[in-house]
């Protein structure tokens, strides 16, 4: 990913590639490059902001208290949406058309009850058709598996998402899995195009075409023919149940992963627990117009009654998804500067919420990465 490389490219560019003669006065200053950047680029961007449901007003609070901290330029609409309304109001919508870029916490999607997911809704509805979770180890966090860097790029508008179902006759019902050669085809493209300018090396494409040859046959059908177009990337294929099983014995061998809908849920909630758990996995969905940052792993973003009532909701996870939406904005300093804060903080070890092995609260974390801004 793009922030692994930062500091190396820092490097390179703050030093001057060359020895000096023993004649050279030691007392030369090296040259740096700058950003280059567009006139008004410094202007501050409108964000629109959904706090949620439960631990979600907590860690998207923490983002906002981090920014204002940092001076980070970005502003944010904030908007009232919970998971149990019937549909996403229309000035939310009109909201993140207009400022093409949203925060958001969890939403709670009831279960049963033929209450469609307000998470889905939004995708469907903006055309979010790319989701993408980086899973990672964390310096100073210890986990089973060292060298896990992982991103799980998922296509998000139809499969077992499509909605499609009905009850035939009493006590039967049908639920139909929609896979199109349009969406397969974009979403393989984006995963490659990301590898491409990531200097990612494998792209895995996830599947059950043994079982659904027809659905599944598809999507690989259409991963192959994209793979074609970048030779200097390594392709292969993996069974959905048989990439579980590897990615609990020997996740480091994964690199990119293009999955369907479901399955793609599936494995990055599985990555995210091998690599540090989900609360510090950071995530986004993105079209060709809009972007929609969140927790990047959704098992457990909405967090438990006692943790709310203790206020110790992990906000990591968020943080670094809105250090990829400063990115996202072109504002890359300042990504950089907030997610080398939060690694120093988890680094520290200090301040670490329950889920972490620690005993701290939001705020505790949130007022030691502002002072690990400084």
């Amino acid at each position: 990913m793009a922030r692994r490389t930062a500091p190396i490219l820092n490097q390179l560019f703050t030093r001057s590639n060359f020895s000096l003669s023993p004649s050279i006065s030691p007392f030369i200053p090296s040259r740096s490059v700058t950003y280059m950047h567009r006139p008004g680029d410094a202007s501050p961007r409108p964000v629109t902001l959904i706090p949620g449901d439960g631990i979600g007003p907590l860690v998207t609070g923490a983002v906002e208290q981090v920014m204002e901290a940092m001076h980070a330029p970005v502003y944010f609409e904030k908007f009232e949406v919970h998971g149990d309304m019937k549909a996403v109001p229309l000035e939310v919508l009109e909201s993140i058309r207009k400022n093409k870029v949203c925060l958001k916490g969890g939403l709670a999607t009831p279960m049963g009850g033929g209450v469609s997911s307000l998470n889905v809704q939004l995708r469907k509805e903006l055309d979010l058709y790319a989701s993408l979770v980086n899973c990672f180890n964390l310096p100073g966090l210890p986990t089973r598996h060292d060298n896990v860097d992982i991103v799980v790029i998922r296509e998000n508008t139809e499969g077992e998402y499509a909605g499609l179902e009905h009850e035939v006759v009493p006590g039967v019902v049908e639920s139909l899995k929609v896979i199109t050669k349009f969406c397969s085809e974009r979403i393989a493209k984006y995963a490659f195009e990301y590898a491409y300018l990531n200097n990612r090396k494998k792209v895995t494409a996830v599947h059950k075409a043994n079982i659904m040859k027809l659905a599944d046959g598809l999507f690989l059908e259409s991963c192959r023919e994209v793979a074609t177009k970048y030779p200097g990337i390594k392709y292969n294929e993996i069974i959905v149940d048989n990439c579980c099983m590897q990615l609990v014995s020997k996740p480091e061998q994964f690199d990119v992963m293009v999955t369907p809908n479901l399955y793609g849920n599936l494995v990055a909630n599985t990555a995210a627990g091998i690599a540090g758990g989900t609360g510090v996995m950071p995530g986004g969905n993105v079209g060709a117009e809009h972007a929609v940052f969140e927790q990047g792993a959704s098992a457990g973003n909405v967090g438990s009654d006692k943790i709310i009532e203790q206020q110790k909701a992990n906000p990591v996870a968020l943080l670094l998804s809105s250090a990829m939406m400063l990115r996202h904005l072109q504002f890359p300093a300042f990504a950089d500067r907030l997610e080398t804060a939060v690694e120093g903080v988890i680094l520290e070890g200090k301040y670490r919420t329950k889920d972490l092995g620690g005993t701290s609260t939001t705020q505790e974390v949130v007022d030691a990465v502002i002072r690990a801004l400084d």
